[in-house]
């Protein structure tokens, strides 16, 4: 049985887990479209993160296919009911990143708020600008979360404990749910133009669909607080950079961190858009990435194809 990996992994992972099993592991792969493809020609399962456009064309490139690994939660790459269409089974990492997501969050909307922490060139050319960086605390600030998933949750958690009161906005989880209540302290539940109007700091924490396609748009940032913080460590294609761009220009808004984007990877031309932009954090799609997050992730993900293929 054949397993094609096509981008980065944790190579101890592969051979605790994959041994055995005919492993092609080329993380370049996912540049080589060409190559990919032959690969998948003969392959039993695929294991892929974000870039890897598992659909159309190269989902067709592989008839022996019965397993996907989705080495993180995102699924918007993946051809979902294509694969079901054909009985291939997906299996994302569920839970293994989350802890990573949250604490990149809390540590945007840390940095963001304080705001010194680019001063280093500044304060070694011999400048002392202390009053233009007095910053903000993050205890006392509100914190929304748009959807209150897993990742949302465990942000929470993190935030209550620096002193943030809580709020999200998820139409899918019910009222009565328990998840609202936490040990750390109710969230209150609210609307999304509630949550717009009353955050100080709004993470966005919901899939790539047709329905979240957009949502942050000019509008909505017109109606967020003013000087308030925005981080999207969700999903690209969410927030409108442009209007976002525009705002943080303005100074209509306080900050944003972003570490996705509609197109991925951003090339200079998309790149531009955001040059000069003040009090902006740009990131690689690196928030569920970290040395210990990348063990647990692809662990879950090899266990999950190779429990699949082989039965055990």
């Amino acid at each position: 049985m054949k397993v094609v990996i096509s981008e980065f992994m944790d190579e101890a992972a592969i051979a605790a887990e994959l041994s055995g099993l005919d492993t092609l592991y080329d993380p370049g792969l996912v540049d080589r479209p060409e190559a990919l493809r032959a690969a998948l020609a003969d392959a039993d399962a695929v294991i892929v993160r974000n870039r890897t456009e598992l659909r159309g064309d190269l989902l067709a490139a592989a008839p022996k296919l019965r397993a996907v690994g989705r080495l993180g939660v995102g699924l918007d790459n993946i051809d979902l009911d294509a694969c079901r269409a054909r009985g291939i089974a997906v299996y994302p990492a569920t839970g293994a990143n989350d802890g990573a997501v949250a604490e990149y969050v809390i540590a945007a909307a840390l940095l963001l708020l304080r705001g010194a922490y680019g001063a280093s060139a500044a304060v070694a050319a011999g400048a002392w600008p202390r009053a233009a960086l007095m910053g903000r605390e993050i205890a006392g600030k509100r914190l929304g979360l748009v959807g209150f998933g897993a990742i949302a949750r465990e942000t929470a958690r993190r935030a209550a404990a620096l002193g943030m009161a809580l709020a999200a906005f998820d139409p899918h989880l019910a009222a009565q749910d328990p998840a609202w209540n936490p040990a750390s302290g109710p969230v209150a539940r609210l609307s999304l133009d509630d949550l717009l109007a009353q955050s100080d700091v709004l993470s966005l924490h919901v899939p790539l669909t047709p329905e979240t396609r957009g949502m942050i748009g000019a509008a909505e940032i017109a109606r967020m607080r003013p000087g308030s913080v925005l981080i999207n460590a969700a999903r690209g294609g969410v927030v409108d950079e442009a209007a976002l761009a525009a705002a943080l220009r303005a100074g209509r808004l306080g900050g944003a961190a972003l570490d996705v984007f509609a197109a991925e990877p951003v090339d200079a031309a998309a790149g531009a858009l955001f040059r000069d932009v003040p009090n902006l954090i740009l990131t690689p799609h690196i928030a569920g990435v970290t040395v210990e997050s990348n063990i647990r992730v692809s662990a879950v993900t090899a266990r999950a194809v190779r429990r699949h293929l082989t039965g055990g």
